[in-house]
């Protein structure tokens, strides 16, 4: 199947499974799933059904797709993929809190709407519910080996998502962040869901410890790329395409690899006949006590002329690269695999 004719035929499923995992259990909490609800992009501001805000779903579509093209049934692993997707939106919403970032794929951020106190409740819920889904593994005739090797893979990638984000913020107030610490940082906030998606699918298909190795290893290198991508779209995106304002991480003072490249150039900008004061600029406006449009405008000029957006890019492709490499050193061809590559390709050329 083509990965278009994939995402039809799973995402229904795959929402369905959400559902599952965020039936109400008493009218008098109708409130607190609501809100998780309105994050997932089921309900609006007043709790009523829409079809705008929802995400892309990647992650749980990674899990299936590698599940089938291991051989297994993909409605036996909704669990994990469900289990994926819950803990990726309860990051999302505590990092919307931490950022104080008051859009979400258009829409106002849970914060926002019902203020931080109850959307770090309704962050904890889904993060309770995504081990909830998880347990659901055994219902669909998992063994019970499987299934706790699955629970600690789910729960080994939330830690290192969460040291992630302990290093992103912990990045803002420096300005001595370097290309391996940022990968270090993305490598757990970002790559560590890609990486749990694709080996919990092969798991869960029953696949040998090299091919789940390998996936492992596939997911992580579309995460990486995946991220990269989302640094370049934070600063060079379109607005009105990917829901965020622009250049808003530059306003945030994020440490994202196109402003990590450019302070690292600081000494050797006079080599490529460019302003020796560039990155010192860069410096001084992650200084300020505000950052202004007039200083973003000064920002990404100096980005530019230091190659910063490209640097990004070929760094986001040598990922995508060692992804593909992954994907091609097994000895399997179907049409889930190829799926799999046009994932990964639709992951580093996206616009959103």
């Amino acid at each position: 199947m083509s990965l278009k004719s994939a995402f039809e035929r799973y995402l229904p499923l795959i929402e369905a499974d959400l559902r599952k995992a965020l039936a109400l259990p008493h009218p008098q909490l109708a409130s607190f799933y609501g809100m998780m609800q309105y994050h997932l992009g089921w309900i609006d501001e007043g709790f009523v059904p829409t079809k705008d805000g929802a995400g892309k779903r990647l992650r749980p579509i990674l899990c299936l797709l590698t599940n089938q093209a291991t051989g297994g049934d993909p409605e036996q692993a909704l669990p994990a993929a469900a289990a994926i997707e819950l803990v990726h939106n309860f990051s999302l919403i505590h990092d919307d809190i931490e950022d104080k970032s008051p859009l979400r794929r258009g829409r106002l951020t849970v914060w926002k709407v019902w203020g931080p106190p109850q959307a770090i409740n309704a962050g904890d819920g889904l993060f309770a519910l995504a081990h909830l889904a998880m347990r659901r593994l055994a219902d669909s005739g998992v063994p019970p080996r499987r299934v706790l090797t699955a629970f600690e893979i789910l729960d080994e990638a939330c830690l290192a998502l969460t040291e992630g984000q302990y290093l992103d913020l912990s990045f803002e107030a420096r300005l001595d962040v370097d290309v391996d610490q940022y990968l270090s940082m993305i490598q757990g906030k970002t790559a560590a869901l890609f990486s749990a998606a694709a080996q919990l699918g092969a798991l869960v298909a029953g696949s040998d410890p090299e091919s789940i190795a390998r996936y492992r290893r596939f997911g992580e290198n579309i995460g990486l790329a995946f991220q990269i991508v989302d640094d370049i779209l934070g600063i060079w995106g379109d607005p009105q395409v990917t829901g965020k304002p622009a250049a808003s991480d530059i306003q945030q003072r994020k440490k994202t690899l196109p402003i990590v490249q450019a302070l690292a150039e600081e000494g050797r900008t006079e080599d490529k006949g460019l302003p020796v004061l560039s990155s010192v600029e860069v410096r001084e406006i992650y200084q300020r006590e505000a950052i202004d449009e007039e200083a973003v405008e000064v920002a990404l000029k100096i980005l530019e002329d230091l190659g910063a957006r490209h640097y990004a890019e070929e760094m986001a492709n040598d990922y995508y690269q060692q992804a593909l490499a992954e994907l091609d050193a097994m000895a399997v061809e179907n049409e889930a695999q190829d799926d799999l590559r046009e994932l990964a390709a639709f992951l580093v050329e996206r616009t959103y």
